[in-house]
């Protein structure tokens, strides 16, 4: 998994980094040479939609989602299981409803031959980004879910050590 971990931090860091780069750029040109770099605003749109999903599938690898904890930290080992199972089936419902839907998306606009307005490169390129990063997703909730209940088992091993 730390192939997965080092390209999804590759991709944020570039699609980021354009993002950044070809925004000052339309600004300085508007600013300074009154003219506007319209297909600016199709790239940078489309890479934020994948940096939204790129990032929220480092954001689950990571626990760095909120979570409401109060019922889960209350009670024992066999419901503790049931709510990462639980957490986990939405999660994978969620991103797998999300990856079906971007893939049906593609599909329709390579079907169409839709092209970008300002860049007239095949929507789908970029549209594929939605699909892409739900993949991510349902992968990075599958791992966590196992490393979950993983997690429970230990520590209540530890718990049943410190009794002793």
């Amino acid at each position: 998994m730390k192939a997965l971990d080092y390209f999804e931090e590759i991709v944020l860091f570039i699609a980021l980094a354009v993002m950044t780069i070809i925004s000052f750029a339309n600004i300085l040109s508007r600013n300074f040479a009154n003219i506007s770099l319209s297909f600016t605003e199709e790239i940078t749109i489309n890479l934020f939609v994948l940096l939204t999903f790129v990032g929220t599938a480092v954001g689950v690898r990571r626990y760095a989602h909120l979570g409401f904890t109060l019922i889960y930290d209350k009670v024992g080992t066999a419901w503790k299981k049931a709510i990462i199972i639980f957490s986990t089936l939405a999660g994978l419902v969620l991103f797998g409803v999300l990856f079906w839907y971007g893939i049906q998306m593609v599909l329709f606009q390579m079907d169409m031959g839709q092209k970008t307005p300002a860049l007239g490169m095949p929507q789908w390129i970029l549209s594929s980004s939605m699909a892409i990063g739900a993949l991510l997703c349902v992968i990075r909730t599958i791992q966590v879910g196992l490393k979950e209940l993983r997690d429970v088992d230990h520590v209540e091993l530890a718990k049943g050590d410190e009794l002793v």
